[in-house]
């Protein structure tokens, strides 16, 4: 493809947009969760973890802790053992018990809805927040940048960079607000099903028309 001008970029994301909403109505987290909080614990498990182990591990851990308090009162130890599965459980363990602590003592038992509070909680970046305010309170104050939205939106050439700061800057220069909580579910979606990173099945891909990488 020749150079695109940054209006053409935009244009070509729209419609690339419009394709993954066809194939992936509805897309939203595959995260499994009952509240806000339920939801933050599975995004700071989710971290070098797939969701569905998250989701393997997650029904028992909201059994036995089934409140904020209870996380906050968690014995740190009994804590780790409990989502050893997911990896780094001790900084995992930390960051949940902390995190909890954080939002009774400074928020009285209610998560933030902005992103400059909730990325003062232990354990919670950038990407973390943009999650919880995407799928609890439908709120789009970033795109969130996992492995499949960074390699995808490489190759549809949305950006060049691997940094997950610098994608999610480059991303909001051509997704329009109103599709930045969608857009990261549904290149979730296209990743696991056909543009996975090591073996991108561009014969079979709706995007390929689209997409320079494929050309």
């Amino acid at each position: 493809m020749p150079r695109e001008s940054n209006r053409d970029k935009k244009k070509r994301a729209r419609t690339c947009i419009r394709l993954l909403r066809r194939h992936y109505p509805g897309a939203t987290t595959s995260l499994k969760y009952k509240s806000v909080h339920q939801l933050l614990v599975a995004t700071i498990l989710s971290a070098q973890c797939t969701d569905e182990r998250v989701n393997m591990v997650t029904p028992g851990l909201f059994r036995k802790y089934p409140s904020i308090h209870a996380f906050a009162n968690a014995d740190l130890k009994e804590l780790s053992r409990d989502i050893f599965t997911t990896g780094f459980h001790n900084q995992k363990a930390k960051a949940i018990i902390n995190s909890a602590r954080a939002i009774i003592d400074k928020h009285n038992g209610e998560i933030p809805k902005g992103l400059d509070e909730l990325v003062k909680l232990p354990g919670v970046g950038r990407k973390t927040a943009s999650v919880i305010l995407g799928n609890a309170y439908g709120i789009a104050e970033g795109i969130v940048v996992d492995t499949h939205v960074a390699s995808i939106s490489r190759l549809l050439d949305f950006t060049k960079h691997r940094d997950p700061v610098r994608i999610e800057k480059d991303l909001i220069k051509v997704i329009p607000h109103e599709d930045w909580i969608d857009y990261s579910h549904m290149l979730i979606l296209h990743g696991r099903a056909i543009c996975a990173a090591r073996r991108p099945d561009c014969p079979n891909c709706f995007l390929s028309r689209r997409c320079p990488a494929s050309q």
